[in-house]
């Protein structure tokens, strides 16, 4: 290596070809700028929380879950698109990292618009889809030019995100009543972008040991902003009322939510990403795992609301919303462990069975208190790790 490159690796002050990085390269960390990037998606993941916690203490449950599983797609969108292109391309130079800049500038808008879009309007959403679109579409470009070998995949994956951007500007206009069909159509090509351009172009070269990590580190950020969100809640509740029982249940039974939750993820080796397909369903399956972890703090405020008959839920469905996406993490979590053979999932019965505990226990909600019913959900879960912890220990030292 000369030692300008290794001036680009150190400050990435200098301008490079940008080429394929080696999927097979040793030791791929995630890079500094990659986790800074990671950091604006805090504010806008926090957002959606906060604007879906306020939808389901006013009772519009139904409007407040659509609002916030179509948010969070453009959030993990945008997230996913970035990660998979530096996987591949990431060169840290000059022009890598301004347009990188340029991208988290877009992330910021599109948080700010977060609370709009809960009320149908996402032009401002669409505004910062808009500035992070041209940045990833001239690191495609770049990518085409300089990377001959990658080219055919860059250039469909180039006019694929500038195709599905001009229908998402152009669906601004449309009749509110054609909104929920093209929405979903959207999202439906949004999705079959990067499969278009890397089973008919030509595949990148994205490392599967860097995906992995990076995945892992959004896990970490859900699971921060659901510790962050509880503990605003607790907080209000102890200071509106005082320390009470049901609050120091719901507060431990969702400090043992998260830790079993973050135990189930990353015990065992990282993802085996053997193949594109495996990847995509893999790196898709991920938007339910996200949103689901993200939505745990808002079930846990919406539980500490209704200790203090704050919400206009009733106890058995505000139970259920911390309930519900605890089923949805456990589920997403066993299946795509098992089809990656990684983490703890010992067997898919005992998933099962302990999303299924945690949905009763939210459903006798009424009779046992709320504070009770979540703790129960809590040590169900942790229940759920043990057992498929014995499992996988057992399988692996008899292999």
């Amino acid at each position: 290596m000369s030692s300008g490159d290794n001036a680009v690796e150190r400050g990435g002050l200098l301008r490079r070809v940008m080429r394929g990085r080696d999927p097979g390269e040793e030791h791929r960390a995630s890079t500094p700028l990659e986790l800074l990037f990671d950091l604006t998606f805090v504010v806008a993941v926090s957002q959606a929380a906060a604007q879906l916690h306020h939808a389901l203490a006013e009772g519009h449950v139904a409007s407040g879950l659509l609002g916030y599983a179509a948010v969070f797609f453009a959030i993990w969108w945008a997230w996913m698109n970035f990660s998979w292109f530096a996987s591949a391309y990431d060169t840290d130079d000059v022009p890598y990292r301004l347009l990188t800049l340029l991208q988290m500038g877009g992330v910021l808008v599109l948080a700010a618009g977060v609370r709009a879009a809960f009320d149908g309007d996402f032009t401002l959403v669409v505004a910062g889809y808009v500035v992070m679109r041209l940045a990833m579409i001239s690191q495609w470009l770049r990518a085409a030019i300089e990377h001959p070998e990658g080219r055919p995949g860059a250039l469909r994956y180039a006019a694929g995100i500038a195709v599905v951007q001009a229908a998402w500007v152009a669906r601004l206009w449309a009749p509110g009543v054609w909104a929920p069909a093209t929405f979903v159509v959207l999202v439906a090509a949004e999705l079959a972008v990067p499969a278009w351009a890397e089973f008919r172009g030509s595949a990148t070269s994205w490392h599967p040991g860097h995906i992995a990590e990076r995945y892992s580190c959004f896990t970490i950020i859900v699971l921060g902003e659901v510790i962050l969100a509880s503990l605003v809640a607790v907080q209000s509740a102890v200071t509106g009322h005082g320390l009470s029982e049901p609050v120091v249940l719901i507060a431990v039974g969702g400090l043992l939510l998260v830790f079993a939750l973050w135990w189930i993820y990353f015990t065992g080796s990282d993802a085996a990403l053997t193949s594109l397909r495996t990847a995509l369903v893999w790196g898709y399956g991920h938007y339910g795992v996200f949103a689901a972890l993200a939505a745990i703090g808002v079930g846990l405020e919406t539980a500490l609301d209704a200790t203090e008959h704050h919400a206009h839920l009733s106890v058995q469905a505000a139970a259920l919303t911390a309930a519900v996406p605890v089923v949805i993490a456990l589920v997403l979590l066993g299946v795509l462990h098992r089809m990656t053979g990684t983490g703890a999932v010992g067997h898919g019965l005992l998933v099962a069975a302990g999303a299924l505990a945690v949905l009763a226990l939210a459903f006798a909600a009424p009779a046992l208190g709320i504070g009770p019913a979540v703790l129960g959900m809590g040590l169900t879960v942790a229940a759920t790790l043990t057992a498929n912890l014995a499992v996988y220990r057992h399988r692996r030292r008899m292999s």
